[in-house]
């Protein structure tokens, strides 16, 4: 029996009824808003903000509302099934957990919370390389549950592959490369506050416990914390690699490789032609160029020129469950939701993440019925049309 994820309305209203009410909103959208009442203004700008002016961000949004649903009556939607499988893994419904990283600076228990909430609803966590918490204890919190590992590549191979041996060895089955984020863009946000959580230690977690990083250093990071930090930023920025680096990736992963950033069709064509096993269309949420094209603007074109060669995932903006339905209409496999958890974190770790994803999950899976959809093989071009 396939999950029946609109029933979490049905609890809200019960507990309404005679218990407890949510102890924060069912709308992802609002919760930007009120994670900026619980949080210090310099955590809560280094996820909120963007880059520049925040115009990537907004036109993120704004591509989501030029596309209008199409509903569809009489289709016998009463039993939905939202289930797939994306390079070998099967999940509930096509949502990843986005990688994230220093979730320390949002709640105390950060990636395990986290990790937890997605393992128990059966969603894949894409780990930051940026975690505060180690591969192997995200990987224990996770349990049984489906995990991949993001990669912000360093310019250290031996560096490298130890990361990516630790990550296959503690169960994550598809590696998801960052492209995007070689160095970082102009953060008004952060710039303004002097604030980078990095150097503070915060997000090292990955590199600290790893032992050929260790062995760079002249001491140890516990006994000097910034030059561990300095060490470690100068080997994950400041260097853009070509499309003749990706053999190295195979050498050192043997599962599935993702290419996290692509918004142009013809990189998504290399991509095929690299023999990469999928791409994510996303531009860091608008965090890394302003005034770029909007993800869900790139999508279509990708979607259609490679999406049957390659796995074509999606991220960039998505709040909502009519977002999720969306993207998948116009081409994704499936999407990556980001921030909305990260606030959920912030307002009730394992617990708040869990009441994002299955809120979301919920919207999802009413959306889809009300719009006629019973799963997500039946959605395509005509379950949109352009507004205006």
């Amino acid at each position: 029996m396939a999950e029946r994820f609109g029933s979490y309305q049905n609890e809200i209203y019960l507990q309404g009824y005679g218990g407890t009410k949510p102890a924060f909103s069912t709308d992802p959208t609002r919760l930007e808003a009120s994670a900026a009442e619980l949080l210090a203004p310099e955590p809560f700008w280094y996820v909120a903000g963007a880059a520049g002016s925040g115009a990537t961000a907004r036109a993120n949004r704004e591509a989501f509302d030029r596309w209008r649903i199409v509903p569809r009556m009489l289709t016998d939607a009463t039993e939905r099934d939202l289930s797939t499988s994306v390079l070998g893994t099967t999940m509930p419904a096509p949502v990843l957990l986005a990688p994230v990283g220093v979730q320390s600076i949002v709640h105390a228990d950060a990636e395990p919370a986290t990790a937890r909430a997605a393992a128990g609803l059966g969603l894949p966590m894409v780990l930051s390389t940026a975690s505060s918490t180690s591969i192997e204890d995200v990987a224990a919190a996770s349990g049984s549950g489906p995990r991949w590992f993001q990669l912000y590549w360093p310019n250290d191979p031996d560096v490298c592959g130890s990361i990516l041996c630790r990550a296959k060895r503690a169960g994550y089955s598809v590696l998801v490369v960052t492209l995007d984020t070689w160095t970082l863009a102009w953060r008004p946000c952060d710039l303004d506050a002097g604030y980078l959580p990095f150097l503070h230690g915060e997000g090292m977690a990955v590199p600290f416990s790893d032992p050929v990083f260790r062995s760079r250093l002249d001491t140890s990071p516990e006994e000097d914390t910034p030059s561990a930090v300095l060490r470690w930023i100068s080997m994950v920025t400041g260097t853009d690699r070509a499309w003749d680096a990706l053999p190295f990736l195979r050498e050192h992963w043997d599962g599935p490789i993702v290419l996290k950033g692509i918004q142009h069709v013809d990189d998504a064509r290399r991509a095929v032609a690299a023999g990469m096993d999928g791409i994510v269309v996303s531009n860091h949420g608008g965090r890394q160029v302003d005034g770029a094209i909007a993800a869900l603007d790139a999508l279509p074109e990708i979607a259609t020129a490679v999406g049957d060669r390659i796995e074509v995932l999606f991220d960039s903006g998505v709040r909502t469950g009519a977002d999720v339905l969306k993207a998948l209409a116009l081409g994704a496999r499936a999407v990556l939701l980001g921030r909305p958890y990260v606030y959920g974190l912030a307002h009730g770790g394992e617990d708040g993440v869990r009441h994002v994803l299955r809120s979301v999950l919920a919207d999802f899976d009413l959306t889809m019925g009300l719009s006629g959809h019973r799963t997500v093989a039946e959605l395509g071009a005509a379950t949109l049309r352009r507004a205006g």
